[in-house]
């Protein structure tokens, strides 16, 4: 691996604390910009320092050449989002460097990016999850765990990362929220409405039971596997698709994020106000919280036709 690359990825580990997923996206990145301007597939490691000296590594990092990475991505069939997280992710480097007086200025600012179109996030039917959550709680811890799983996400919009990371510790019963730390090691309190509270009790005491019958159990996770050890961002995701398959209203993507999205778009409606929203979402910026006013039109049309003093006349 190139020395300055390595010193790029551990700044971003250790100093920006990002996520080991979000460091493997920008390393790769990173190279993919490089193989492709030597002329190597994205399998083949790059040279070392010796044959691919500093110096040329630097050299390269031009708009020319920043220009025909985009051009190529989007031959080989790449979404415009997928390579504008690649786009990102080489200003990001670029942005080191300048600031390591390695670069005059970053090249990826006189580059003009692809345009996407806006994604608007999938959500469930309040309806289809209300059914889901109507049914009759299991028996068995395992599957009563996978009920609250998705109670949890769906009643406090948690990220998958923040589920899996869950600890008994980061629930305050006596005030019923949780604290958790999320994305760039912000903290964040979230309430617990009382149908999870009551939830989270029944499945407290089942925890307890099954705990004590596994002598490796993970303490402090809030969550345990069928053998007892702390659950993983996989297990998140198969319990939501899991969950759902079981009963009706729940096709397309089944995932921990749609059901995030589902959280905050079901708030929205219900009168939440946006600030609130990104407090309890742990965005950085209320323009990530915006995207969720895409289906609120309906709930502004009911606003408008009871408000608005011509409507009530019917004039």
């Amino acid at each position: 691996m190139l020395a300055l690359l390595d010193r790029f990825i551990n700044h971003i580990r250790v100093h920006k604390r990002y996520s080991e997923r979000t460091v493997f996206l920008y390393r790769s990145a990173v190279c993919d910009f490089y193989c492709h301007i030597l002329g190597l597939s994205v399998h083949e490691e790059l040279p070392s320092d010796e044959i691919f000296p500093e110096k040329e590594q630097l050299e390269l990092l031009i708009p020319l050449h920043i220009r025909s990475f985009i051009a190529d991505s989007l031959k080989n069939g790449l979404s415009a989002r997928s390579v504008n997280l690649k786009v990102c992710a080489l200003s990001s480097y670029c942005d080191y460097l300048l600031k390591n007086n390695l670069l005059a200025e970053n090249p990826v600012g006189m580059v003009y990016r692809p345009k996407q179109n806006k994604r608007l996030p999938l959500f469930y039917d309040q309806d289809a999850i209300d059914a889901y959550l109507a049914q009759p709680l299991p028996d068995s811890y395992n599957e009563l765990r996978d009920r609250v799983i998705v109670a949890a996400i769906y009643a406090t919009g948690m990220r998958r990362a923040e589920i899996a990371a869950l600890k008994i510790c980061n629930y305050d019963k006596s005030r019923s929220l949780f604290r958790i730390t999320g994305k760039g090691d912000k903290e964040r309190e979230i309430p617990v409405v009382p149908f999870l509270a009551k939830l989270l009790g029944q499945y407290m005491q089942k925890r307890e039971e099954f705990a004590a019958e596994h002598e490796k159990c993970g303490e402090t996770a809030f969550f345990l596997t069928n053998k007892g050890n702390p659950i993983y961002l996989n297990f998140v995701n198969n319990v939501v698709r899991r969950e759902f398959s079981k009963i009706p209203g729940f096709g397309g993507k089944n995932t921990p994020h749609v059901l995030r999205h589902s959280f905050a778009t079901h708030l929205l409606n219900d009168g939440a106000d946006l600030n609130s929203i990104k407090e309890v979402l742990g965005h950085s910026s209320l323009a990530a919280t915006q995207v969720y006013t895409h289906n609120s039109f309906e709930q502004l049309k009911k606003v408008y036709l009871t408000a608005h003093p011509r409507a009530k006349k019917g004039g």
